[in-house]
């Protein structure tokens, strides 16, 4: 499964729900274990190279550890790949 490949807006989508998703742990505290994993690997299916690894490894920590869930973990990603990361500009100026 890789979600590379989509746009924009549609990773915003994504992101908006796995940050959500990581949110049920405070309902549900057992959630973390099988949500930590989950979502460093979606983490790096959405964003590729090294810093959608980088990404993986720090929503796999945050999401592992307690009271660390209230970061949004995905959307900072997203605003760092389209707002801040220069080197993405050029490449992912594709029409959404």
């Amino acid at each position: 499964m890789n979600l590379n490949n989509k746009s924009k807006s549609t990773k915003f989508i994504l992101g908006l729900c796995f940050d959500a998703l990581g949110y049920l742990s405070f309902i549900f505290p057992l959630f973390d274990i099988l949500w930590a994993p989950l979502s460093a690997y979606l983490m790096t299916q959405l964003y590729d190279g090294k810093k959608g690894k980088i990404a993986g490894v720090l929503v796999f920590i945050e999401e592992a550890l307690p009271l660390f869930d209230v970061i949004p973990t995905f959307s900072i990603m997203w605003i760092y790949t389209y707002y801040f990361d220069k080197s993405t500009k050029t490449s992912n100026e594709a029409p959404n």
